[in-house]
């Protein structure tokens, strides 16, 4: 009852302040002409947003992340969800552990703005194509999206394996997901009807309903394809010298954490083409993972894996920044 005092309290102090803003605004667009106004409405306007937790990772910076959540499935992370937003955050996780995997909304948050039409993503080596047509972060509008798999629900804390963030990312909303919706149907579905679940508030006194195939939207089923170049994606063979593989074991790292990282190359076009054959680094939490590509034979060898001093945990109840193992 407390918190959602205060939170009226804020609110309605909020709009006491911008009142006479809003008013003179609202006054000087009414006299505007009606071109004026429809521009105004269309570019002018701020989407405001308000992350309901973030994320919480080994990975603290951009460099070295996995380019996809599916890439790094031995990888643990979190979210913790935000008290000041939601007024009872365990209560809005309930049901969710019925699910074996969500989606997560996101905001790329370390991006710069990035209004160009065209990215070159690193499959195509430098050629540019439509920044719709990939799934590049730098983007327009900076919202991310990746299906991850759930571990684990602790109060408000939600432990998930996969991830392609950044730790500190803000989380803008978690969805489950749902093969009836989210997977195209195939082409061998043709032909078939397929049993689903009503939406919200259509449910009949059956507990499914068929879908025809015959009607409007019948007709052959298109097949799901992607371009070549997503197809063509080539797997390194990751290599730990003797050095790393001792490393790794008196640390107690999961190698499978830094496999999943190199094995799909997370290097970017600039550095692969201008420093192929150069030592390349990144930081995994507390530790740093030194390694060199051979990109002629496909490889990567991990050189050594350190760990950094004086480097102190997040939390002590799961998940923290500085543990791979996790």
């Amino acid at each position: 009852m407390y918190r959602k005092e205060h939170q009226s309290a804020l609110k309605n102090l909020d709009e006491f302040l911008y009142q006479d803003c809003r008013q003179t605004e609202s006054s000087d667009l009414a006299n505007k002409p009606s071109t004026d106004r429809l521009n105004s409405n269309d570019t002018n306007n701020d989407l405001k947003l308000r992350p309901i937790g973030v994320l919480r990772n080994i990975f603290n910076e951009k460099r070295g992340v996995p380019r996809q959540a599916s890439l790094s499935s031995s990888v643990r992370s979190r979210i913790d969800l935000s008290s000041k937003i939601l007024n009872n955050p365990k209560h809005a996780l309930e049901g969710l552990e019925n699910y074996s995997h969500f989606w997560i909304i996101y905001h790329f948050h370390l991006n710069d703005d990035h209004t160009k039409t065209k990215v070159a993503p690193p499959r195509l080596d430098g050629i540019r194509v439509g920044v719709f047509s990939t799934r590049s972060p730098h983007r327009p509008c900076p919202i991310g999206l990746s299906l991850v798999r759930l571990d684990k629900i602790e109060d408000s804390k939600v432990y998930f394996f996969g991830t392609d963030m950044v730790d500190g990312t803000p989380v803008l909303d978690i969805k489950p997901y749902i093969p009836q919706y989210d997977t195209p149907l195939k082409a061998n579905d043709i032909g078939c009807n397929s049993s689903r679940e009503a939406p919200d508030g259509e449910e009949t006194t059956n507990t499914t309903q068929q879908i025809s195939t015959s009607g409007p939207m019948s007709g052959p089923l298109p097949s799901v394809f992607v371009p070549n170049w997503v197809l063509n994606s080539s797997v390194l063979d990751v290599v730990f010298c003797l050095t790393a593989s001792a490393q790794v074991q008196d640390l107690g790292i999961t190698q499978a954490s830094i496999t999943d990282i190199l094995k799909t190359d997370p290097r970017s076009v600039y550095v692969r083409t201008k420093y192929a054959s150069d030592i390349y680094t990144f930081q995994l939490g507390r530790y740093t993972v030194t390694c060199k590509f051979n990109d002629q034979n496909s490889t990567v060898t991990v050189l050594q894996v350190r760990d950094l001093v004086n480097v102190q945990g997040l939390s002590k109840d799961g998940i923290t920044v500085n543990d791979p193992k996790q």
